[in-house]
């Protein structure tokens, strides 16, 4: 994920919220790229969104709820987890082709909005999510 279209992605999710949150942009490994906390948004916001973003970048899911569906009942998978990694919705990967570039993690919505708006940062930024 280049440094414009973590930005693209950011300015996105904040300009398009219905209500205060965090976004933060990783690269493929995890690491951010570009992050925002809107004004408002609780503190908790911007650990949440950084970490769906890291789980959402280094799992092999393609979103945070894909991971937590995906492992929902196997309790010797959910211990063997990277402890960074979280099943909240809203860390969604992004992709350009059929590469993992990135992910953005949107935090302080229910975590369907989260999710859906992340998908529409992805593909604002020009690329999508799979």
């Amino acid at each position: 994920m280049t440094l414009e279209q973590a930005l693209i992605a950011v300015r996105f999710a904040i300009e398009n919220a219905r209500a205060a949150v965090s976004v933060y942009v990783a690269d493929d490994h995890g690491e951010i790229v570009a992050a925002a906390t809107m004004d408002g948004a609780p503190a908790d916001t911007r650990l949440n969104a950084q970490r769906k973003a890291y789980t959402a970048a280094r799992s092999d899911a393609t979103s945070t709820a894909g991971l937590a569906a995906k492992v929902r009942d196997d309790a010797a998978e959910l211990a063997s987890f990277d402890p960074f990694f979280t099943f909240f919705g809203g860390g969604v990967a992004a992709f350009d082709g059929d590469r993992r570039v990135g992910s953005v993690g949107v935090s302080g919505l229910a975590g369907a909005e989260d999710d859906a708006l992340a998908r529409q940062a992805i593909a604002a930024a020009g690329l999508s999510a799979i």
